[in-house]
C-alpha cells in the first residue's frame, strides 16, 4: 500500500485534513501512526479503507490506484477495528463470524480468534456458551463491558483473517492487564500481514516497525521508536509526556 502526496479536505471544508502524505506500507510490515487529537490520523484511516477518496494525490494498491479500485474491493481485503466499534445483538459466535460474513461460520475459527483476543472464557461462561445472545435489546440477551465488547470486535477482525488489518485505538476501552494480552496477540496475528494501528498510547506501538507522527496534517517525524527515541523531537516528548499519566 502507498499514498503518494495525498492530501484531502472534507466537503465544505478549506482546511486540508491531510497534508501531502507520502507513506509506503511493506507486505507483511506493521506501523503506527500516532499524534494527538486532530492531526489527521483518523482521515488517514477512512481514505485507507476507501471511505473517501484523495483530493490530491493518489492511493495504491499493488500498484492500482485507490478509486479504480472501489471501496467494495478494498474493504474485501482489509479488516478493520475502529474506535466506535458495532455492538450487534446476536449470538456470541455470531458475533465473531460478521467479520467474514461472506463464508459459513467456522465455529473452531471463532473460539481461535476469541482466544486471541482474549475473550474466550468470559464468553464460554455465558449461560449458553457462545451461543448466548448478546445486548439489552432483547429479552434474555447478557451484556458485556465496554471492554469486552471492545475484544469482541478486536476477535471478529482476526476472524477475517485479511491480508491487511486496521487497528483504530484497539485497547482504548482496555485496562493495563488486557492491553499487554492484545497487542501480544496482535504482535502473533501480524506475523504475515500488513497491519496499520492507530493509537494515543504510545507504550503500546513500540514494537513495531516504523512509527509516523502525525501533526495537524502532516507526517512530521517517521522511523522505529528507538530512532525517534534518540532524535528526541516531537515524538519523544509524547512518549515522555504518556509515562507520566
Amino acid at each position: 500500500v502507498r499514498f503518494e502526496s495525498v492530501s484531502f479536505s472534507y466537503e465544505g471544508s478549506k482546511r486540508e485534513a491531510l497534508k501531502n502524505i507520502s507513506i509506503t506500507l511493506p507486505k507483511g510490515k506493521t506501523i503506527a501512526i500516532v499524534g494527538a487529537n486532530g492531526s489527521g490520523k483518523s482521515t488517514f484511516i477512512k481514505l485507507l479503507c476507501g471511505f473517501y477518496f484523495p483530493s490530491k494525490g493518489a492511493i495504491y494498491f499493488d500498484g492500482q490506484t485507490s478509486d479504480a479500485i472501489g471501496q467494495q474491493a478494498i474493504a474485501q481485503n482489509m479488516a478493520a477495528v475502529f474506535q466506535d466499534f458495532a455492538l450487534y445483538n446476536v449470538s456470541a459466535a455470531q458475533n465473531i463470524a460478521l467479520g467474514d460474513a461472506l463464508r459459513p461460520m467456522n465455529e473452531a475459527d471463532v473460539v481461535k480468534a476469541a482466544k486471541a483476543a482474549g475473550i474466550h472464557d468470559v464468553l464460554e461462561g455465558l449461560p449458553q456458551g457462545y451461543n448466548t445472545l448478546l445486548g439489552n435489546s432483547f429479552y434474555g440477551g447478557e451484556e458485556l463491558s465496554i471492554g469486552q465488547w471492545q475484544k469482541l470486535a478486536i476477535a471478529r477482525a482476526f476472524y477475517r483473517n485479511a491480508e491487511l488489518l486496521v487497528l483504530d485505538e484497539p485497547s482504548s476501552a482496555l485496562d493495563v492487564y488486557s492491553e499487554e494480552q492484545i497487542i501480544h496477540s496482535i504482535q502473533q496475528m501480524t506475523a504475515d500481514k500488513t497491519a496499520i494501528i492507530i493509537s494515543h498510547r504510545l507504550t503500546s506501538v513500540q514494537w513495531v516497525d516504523e512509527i509516523y507522527v502525525f501533526d495537524q496534517g502532516e507526517i512530521i517525524e517517521h522511523g522505529s521508536h528507538n530512532d525517534l527515541m534518540v532524535q528526541q523531537g516531537h515524538y519523544f516528548k509524547l512518549f515522555q509526556a504518556a509515562k507520566k499519566m
